[in-house]
């Protein structure tokens, strides 16, 4: 049986495994065993894949970091008026967090104990300042509400997005990731934008 399973275990699968464990138990405690005993399969088959946990961190918050990046290089996020590239990277930064809930989540949660996470907290503030230049150069086009601070309002726009992972839980019977992008979109924007 052992055996079997052994076998089929893949690097993504063995990944997926870890990460659910880091968000329950945190990554500092978890141990290899608690990443074994959650797999069902045996240490040295861990170590078969990788050298440790921290490399299954690594590759956890790296496929994140990755699919955000990546909305920032979309042809809407980079051509057009600021403020629209903004509203498309805010939609899709919302979508990508939903479809890479567990990844996402464990990128929010490190703390930078380790030089992994500290690695990560790096690569997060790029992707933010990234975010908050497009909000500044939508307030500097007059695109924004004048009587709300720029730093206030890139602090709100990211508290509204990363909090979307306290509480989406995809097929729940909830909202889809359309919507939930959507409201996100309209709420964020409704109170910041301005209209000529």
């Amino acid at each position: 049986m052992t055996m079997a399973k052994r076998d089929t275990y893949t690097p993504e699968s063995l990944l997926a495994v870890a990460v659910q464990v880091f968000n329950e138990r945190g990554y500092d405690g978890t141990s290899m065993e608690h990443l074994s005993r959650a797999a069902g399969i045996s240490k040295s088959s861990i170590y078969h894949h990788v050298k440790g946990k921290e490399e299954l961190l690594r590759l956890a918050i790296s496929r994140a970091l990755d699919e955000l990046f990546a909305v920032l290089d979309e042809p809407r996020a980079v051509e057009g008026r600021s403020v629209d590239r903004l509203e498309h990277v805010t939609r899709r930064t919302v979508e990508v967090l939903m479809a890479e809930l567990p990844y996402v989540t464990l990128l929010l949660r490190v703390r930078g104990n380790t030089d992994t996470e500290r690695w990560a907290m790096e690569r997060r503030r790029e992707f933010d300042h990234r975010v908050a230049e497009l909000l500044k150069q939508a307030a500097a086009d007059g695109d924004l509400r004048e009587d709300v601070d720029v730093r206030l309002a890139t602090r709100l726009l990211f508290g509204m997005i990363n909090s979307v992972v306290e509480w989406y839980r995809p097929g729940r019977g909830g909202s889809t990731s359309d919507e939930v992008a959507d409201a996100v979109v309209r709420t964020a924007f409704a109170g910041l934008r301005t209209y000529h």
